[in-house]
């Protein structure tokens, strides 16, 4: 009977116990519940993804994010990975709910036996449902919300799904987030390559990815593979076999970064700087895809471009000394660990590397390299090194190696024609800025020399003068006036006095001045004193207010008539845009970068609109302008030689059928659709048409003698600035080259089919010139040269435009149907009766040819087209 009683007082206070548990638990559930997330979100989770940059043929160009992740879908992961997961961190994943009571009890009698509670039970979905929504606090309360979740996600979501939320959210260490970067950080691997060994050492990672990190701690992170190893053998994931044969297996751990295909930092950072100020620091993290305009080909032959000639021109110039003297000839020399750590403080810029000259004679030095190799230098590799004076003036050429370089010395080296050189960081700087006339779509882009050493964007924030290469605007500009390209011009020299002292003597460079020269001429040969005269026949105020209308900022555009010779500062970036209206037909597009954003799982968030050029539109500009021209008898006093005052202008008004779109270009306008009120929109399709700024006409005579530019006189008898652009062997290429007082900036501005490619070069101190030196460096005989736009800047076009335009057909410009071709002399300009040696055919607008023949010679009398005749003496 008592033992009945103890029976039921027992029964009853288990059933109590239950009940109060039960209470509590519900208790518990609703009070702990409260405020829990929904566990669909992670049916749609973003993970933390860096941001990818690539070209326009999807080419990886750099990264931005803290955590590397790549990731990856149920059946990109190899069953291996799964297994060897499974066996180390939940063996019983496919039995259990979310929550294991059997891992639990396992890690309470570990705990009770060890003395300490190193291990919580947790389940994989369990430590998803931690690291998706709760903190990393140790605490009853948190560990009760990871159990609720846990429940709730094995309710809303299968195994797979949580098994691949987990290999894609764990920590891998060294940055690597997700299966897909570990296998790549540790083994430079997808992870459907991973072998047993390799899988069993990122499966024991996520559970102390610091201490286990097989970089940093080999010997740990080969014992906790073991480990793993052990586990999958005894749950059957693999054989005896398999596990001896993984065991002997080395690490074979090296830290891979995400392999960058080529180098463009200056596009990677305007991508990020774009993103950044559209998306904050998600953009880091959401994984986004920015395909740039840019191409792999365009922007390599780029690359080469700037810095082979800005090397060039540096080895021209001479040498400057080695970075530093580390110890002197009569003081002990350093060991090899000490250089080292010197080295290290330093690093390579465009394959020109620190070294430590350890020893040097007349025919060779020795040189220690930062990772620890040693280099023969001989005299070809310092034969270039001329002591350099200043920028006009360099000494003799070396004639031994230990007269360049000595023991002790801290220099830069390159390797060249495998073998190595003595080399310098360069203090030139210089930019390239190509683009689609046709939609503004940028090819390629370089900044500056090295983006490491500064990153300065030249191409998009350094305005500088333009010199020359503002000619053909104001020869637009007077076009569009009424001049044609056989108006005559005085090449002579020009002086004004002000009303004060001071006397402007605007110069030709070099100053050689063949007197009355047609227009075409005087553009090809950049006469300064011819585009003068041609300023002051349209007048300052008249071609400031046209410069507008290539898209150049009005704040920049200076007022008088130093504006002929290039006194106005612009980018080149704003200079490619505006050679891109003379080359398209009129039209200004506007530039930009980002082509498209996408989702890194797929599907596009952002797709750019350019504005188009349409060449094929019709062109209500094409109307006659007569009405609006200069009447050319009213250009001869622009002919004097006298150099005396402006002459009277005509009073003329701007064609009001011109639209005048905004004149900047913000960097907003380099990434997104501009919003110019402008846009004329084609009702039959989809395109935007850029605005039209100059009539079609004016735009192929300009784009024409720009050609003449480069080809010069079809009989040899001048030869244009740009003649070294001949070398690409096409007709469809035309330039303009520019060169600043004192040459402190050098430009060449181009076409070739629909790519413009401005150049820019000078030194970041505008101070300075660029001088001139020896064109040949090697050469003690060869002739000295001033450097400009013709034989600095000229070459560097050269060198990406015959890769850029290697597949691109010539273009052939279609003339528009109110523009003929007329027979002229070519030293009046007027009509010729017959054809000739002297004699050229000419564009004009209709309406604007000559109507008149030169007066005929006869011994001493003179007789007009008319027969009248009059003696010249």
């Amino acid at each position: 009977m008592k033992f009945l009683n103890v029976l039921k007082f027992l029964l009853k206070f288990a059933v109590g116990c239950i009940l109060s548990g039960m209470v509590i638990a519900i208790v518990g559930y609703f009070y702990y519940s409260k405020d829990l997330p929904d566990v669909l979100q992670l049916k749609d989770v973003r993970l933390q993804t860096p941001m990818q940059v690539l070209s326009s043929d999807g080419e990886l160009i750099a990264t931005f994010g803290e955590r590397r992740r790549m990731p990856l879908k149920y059946e990109d992961i190899p069953p291996v990975m799964l297994h060897a997961v499974i066996a180390t961190e939940d063996s019983r994943f496919y039995e259990h709910y979310g929550v294991d009571p059997v891992g639990i009890l396992r890690s309470l009698y570990i705990g009770l036996k060890q003395g300490s509670f190193s291990q919580g039970g947790s389940t994989i979905t369990q430590q998803v449902a931690k690291n998706f929504f709760l903190t990393p606090e140790k605490s009853i309360g948190r560990k009760i919300r990871e159990m609720i979740l846990a429940i709730r996600m094995e309710k809303e979501l299968s195994k797979e799904e949580i098994i691949v939320l987990y290999l894609n959210m764990i920590n891998f260490g060294s940055r690597a987030y997700g299966i897909g970067s570990a296998a790549y950080t540790f083994f430079g691997k997808q992870a459907d390559e991973l072998t047993l060994s390799q899988a069993a050492l990122l499966a024991g990672l996520p559970n102390a990815p610091s201490a286990y990190n097989p970089i940093s701690y080999p010997e740990k992170a080969l014992a906790r593979r073991n480990w793993v190893l052990y586990r999958m053998l005894g749950q059957d994931f693999i054989t005896k076999e398999q596990y001896e044969q993984a065991i002997i297996e080395p690490l074979n751990v090296k830290y891979h970064v995400p392999k960058i295909s080529f180098s463009a930092p200056y596009v990677a950072e305007m991508a990020r700087q774009f993103m950044y100020d559209k998306f904050g620091e998600k953009a880091y993290t959401d994984g986004y895809k920015v395909y740039t305009t840019i191409s792999k080909l365009d922007q390599v032959a780029a690359t080469d471009a700037i810095h082979d000639n800005i090397i060039n021109y540096d080895m021209r110039h001479g040498y400057h000394g080695p970075e530093k003297t580390l110890w002197k000839p009569d003081e002990q020399a350093w060991d090899e660990n000490k250089i080292l750590s010197a080295l290290n403080r330093y690093m390579c810029y465009n394959e020109i590397c620190p070294a430590v000259a350890i020893g040097a004679t007349p025919t060779q030095a020795t040189a220690l390299l930062s990772n620890g190799n040693k280099i023969t230098i001989t005299l070809d590799g310092v034969k270039w090194a001329r002591t350099y004076i200043n920028d006009n003036l360099q000494g003799p050429l070396p004639t031994t190696v230990s007269s360049v370089i000595n023991v002790g010395q801290q220099i830069w080296v390159k390797k060249q024609n495998e073998q190595w050189v003595l080399s310098q960081i360069p203090s030139i700087n210089g930019s390239l800025i190509s683009i689609n006339a046709d939609n503004g779509q940028i090819k390629a882009l370089i900044g500056g020399f090295n983006y490491n050493i500064s990153k300065f964007n030249r191409a998009t924030q350094a305005i500088r003068q333009i010199g020359s290469t503002i000619k053909p605007f104001i020869y637009t500009a007077a076009l569009d006036k009424g001049l044609t390209m056989s108006t005559i011009l005085n090449d002579a020299p020009i002086m004004r006095s002000n009303a004060g002292s001071d006397v402007w003597r605007p110069k030709n460079s070099p100053a050689v001045y063949q007197g009355p020269l047609r227009l075409r001429v005087g553009l090809s040969t950049s006469k300064n004193v011819m585009m003068v005269r041609t300023l002051r026949a349209i007048g300052v105020d008249y071609a400031a207010d046209y410069l507008e209308r290539f898209g150049f900022p009005r704040d920049n555009i200076s007022r008088h008539e130093s504006l002929a010779l290039g006194s106005a500062s612009f980018t080149p970036l704003q200079v490619a845009r505006a050679y891109s209206v003379i080359a398209n037909g009129g039209y200004l597009i506007t530039p930009y970068l980002i082509d498209r954003i996408e989702y890194s799982e797929g599907g596009i968030i952002y797709q750019h609109t350019p504005e188009i050029a349409c060449r094929n539109c019709i062109d209500d500009d094409n109307k006659k302008q007569n009405d609006a021209r200069i009447n050319l008898d009213n250009v001869e006093n622009a002919t004097d030689s006298s150099g005396s005052d402006e002459p009277e202008q005509s009073k003329l008004k701007a064609d009001d059928n011109i639209l005048l779109p905004d004149s900047s270009i913000s960097f907003d306008g380099l990434i997104n659709q501009s919003g110019s009120t402008a846009n004329a929109v084609n009702t039959n399709n989809s395109n935007i048409y850029a605005p039209h700024v100059i009539s079609s006409e004016v735009a192929f005579i300009m784009k024409d003698a720009l050609k003449s530019t480069v080809w010069g006189d079809p009989n040899g008898l001048w030869t244009g600035t740009a003649w070294r652009a001949k070398a690409l062997g096409r007709k469809d290429i035309g330039g303009k080259t520019g060169t600043t007082n004192a040459s402190k900036d050098v430009w060449f501005a181009g076409f070739g089919s629909n790519i413009v490619t401005t150049i820019w070069l000078g030194f970041d101190d505008h101070r300075r010139e660029l001088g001139k030196a020896r064109r040949d460096p090697l050469n003690n005989n060869s002739y000295i040269a001033a450097e400009g736009g013709a034989v600095t800047a000229n070459p560097v076009w050269n060198d990406y435009m015959k890769i850029a335009l290697k597949d691109v057909p010539e273009q052939q410009d279609i003339k528009p149907s109110s523009v003929i071709s007329v027979l002229i002399d070519k030293k009046t300009g007027l009509l010729a009766p017959q054809t000739g040696t002297d004699t050229i055919m000419e564009y004009f607008i209709l309406g604007t040819e000559p109507t008149k023949y030169p007066t005929k010679e006869a011994g001493t009398k003179v007789t007009d087209d008319q027969g009248n005749t009059s003696e010249l003496f």
